[in-house]
């Protein structure tokens, strides 16, 4: 009687414990609630093709990724020439990935040789030409490091998408990579399609330039071609009243004073004068003595902000700006500030993301997958729950309430482990319905048996259970791999298939192995029965 005990009990709290966390999903079903209202706060994730959502294909620009190293390795060149005071030295980009240097004077080659000997080992030498004591230099980088350039670039693109959409709060979405370039992403539930895109394709790539306040913007624009050292770059504003974007020209300085690469944090704040949402940033140690030293050097002039290309701000410096702290100001809205503060907290791209494939699933087409799912629930559970009542009389509802508890531990696990129910994991639901049954049925044939035998029930029961058990163990735990191994491997609606079949066999195990043998436990022990309808 101890054992029996210990084992209800058992039992009773696995029950319990699924239906508690069920009980949220069926309060928000009923009362039409966005959030449960109860504990434990979770619910049932319904996947891309259950509740809507969308579907994009994304391709990243690893060659934009190798011209940027390109760029910052001439960037770094130009610092250490002007470090060691090396005169006629000329370096120009060229064909985007190559680099062309210009050294005039015997003098000046050897300093810019051992610059190159001492920093810069990993540059590939294309071409050596020297002419009148000037040498031409081509250099670029291996092939092997251009391709480890690009794998990276797919790499940490992937990762800034999923830490921009984790702070998104997209619950559930599927990210993953498809070949060397292509990143596919599902968002259940987006119903904003727009805000969604602009949030993940944006490259996020945030610099601090000085103004070129020496030459005109607007003769820069009208001439199409910005003066050499600088670009032309745009602060797009628009009118409240007029609902019109006025396009403001800027020419700032090509080098980079600093970059988004410091961030440690970015959030919304609101300025008390203007009552205006703005974005808050703030620099790691490094990135605050670069601030500090950069605003130092440059009082009374201009520090444009500028975020993928666009002058978001371009404020006068007005003293020296200790710790690390700035603001991007841009009439934002409050929704727009926050997916900007996102994106910067989340990093900037290593390249640009081009979509190539944009697909949405309307909530209607889900809801009618849900309704035919359903459906079939109920069909095939109810015929099955009619032919175990037929053919094993009370002992088939016994089967039956082992059945109705396995979806209930399905359903619980489901929302216990925060996993996303899906189209075919509906069909691991239904096929889990047949294999709960299965087991009853191999357990009933052998009580039968030993029924036929001329056993007491209590006896038969006890002989029954222990001959199907191992059967029973060896059918579902290959089963049960077979769906880990989907499960690892897969993906998308594969892996919602295993997710619905390793839980469901879990739960026929103890529905069929436990909880039935402690009903005929109580019924033949306890209520002391003679007979057995089976």
């Amino acid at each position: 009687m101890k054992n029996f005990s210990w084992k209800v009990a058992v039992v009773a709290a696995v029950i319990l414990t699924a239906f508690i966390y069920i009980l949220p999903t069926i309060e928000m079903k009923l009362n039409g609630r966005k959030d449960p209202a109860l504990w434990p706060y979770k619910k049932v994730n319904l996947g891309l093709d259950l509740q809507g959502g969308m579907h994009l294909v994304l391709e990243v620009d690893t060659e934009k990724a190798v011209e940027s190293t390109m760029e910052r390795i001439t960037q770094e060149i130009r610092a250490s020439i002007r470090k060691e005071r090396i005169g006629n030295a000329v370096l120009e980009q060229i064909e985007n990935n190559r680099i062309l240097a210009k050294i005039k004077g015997e003098k000046s080659i050897e300093q810019f040789q051992a610059i190159l000997d001492k920093e810069f080992t990993g540059l590939r030498i294309l071409s050596r030409e020297t002419n009148d004591g000037v040498l031409n230099l081509m250099m670029d980088i291996p092939d092997k490091e251009a391709d480890n350039i690009k794998k990276m670039a797919t790499a940490q693109a992937l990762e800034t998408i999923r830490n921009r959409i984790d702070q998104f709060g997209v619950s559930e979405p599927d990210i993953r990579r498809q070949g060397e370039r292509r990143i596919l992403i599902q968002l259940p539930g987006v119903k904003d399609t727009k805000r969604a895109k602009d949030l993940i394709g944006k490259t996020a790539l945030l610099e601090f330039k000085l103004l070129d306040e020496a030459n005109d913007p607007l003769e820069a624009e009208r001439n199409e071609k910005a003066p050499p050292g600088s670009e032309l770059l745009y602060q797009e504003r628009e009118d409240p009243e007029t609902r019109r974007v006025v396009k403001t020209p800027y020419l700032v300085k090509k080098r980079a004073l600093l970059t988004g690469a410091y961030l440690t944090d970015a959030k919304v704040e609101i300025d008390s004068q203007y009552n205006e949402p703005y974005v808050s940033i703030k620099f790691d140690k490094k990135g605050a003595r670069i601030f500090a030293r950069v605003t130092e050097a440059n009082v009374k002039k201009r520090l444009a902000i500028v975020l993928d290309d666009k002058v978001y701000s371009a404020p006068v410096i007005q003293e020296k700006i200790p710790g690390g702290e700035a603001r991007i100001t841009g009439n934002f809205t409050d929704e727009e500030a926050r997916d900007l503060a996102i994106i910067l907290r989340a990093g900037a791209l290593p390249a640009p993301v081009n979509i190539l494939e944009e697909r949405s699933v309307g909530p209607s087409l889900g809801e009618d997958s849900i309704n035919k799912g359903l459906n079939s629930i109920y069909i095939g559970g109810f015929l099955v729950i009619l032919f175990m009542v037929i053919y094993y009389r009370n002992s088939g509802l016994i089967a039956d309430l082992a059945l109705l508890v396995n979806i209930l531990l399905i359903a619980g696990g489901l929302a216990g482990f925060q996993a996303t129910l899906t189209l075919p994991g509906i069909a691991g639901i239904i096929l889990t319905i047949g294999m709960a049954v299965d087991a009853n049925v191999l357990i009933f044939e052998r009580i039968r048996e030993e029924m036929a035998l001329g056993k007491t029930p209590h006896a038969s029961v006890k002989a029954g259970y222990e001959r199907a058990t191992l059967t029973i163990l060896d059918a579902n735990v290959t089963t049960l791999i077979a769906a880990l191994v989907l499960f690892q491997f897969g993906t998308g609606p594969i892996k919602g298939f295993a997710v619905t079949l390793s839980l469901g066999i879990l739960a026929s195990l103890f529905t069929a192995i436990i909880m039935t043998r402690l009903v005929f436990d109580y019924l033949l022990i306890n209520r002391k029965m003679k007979t057995l309808s089976i």
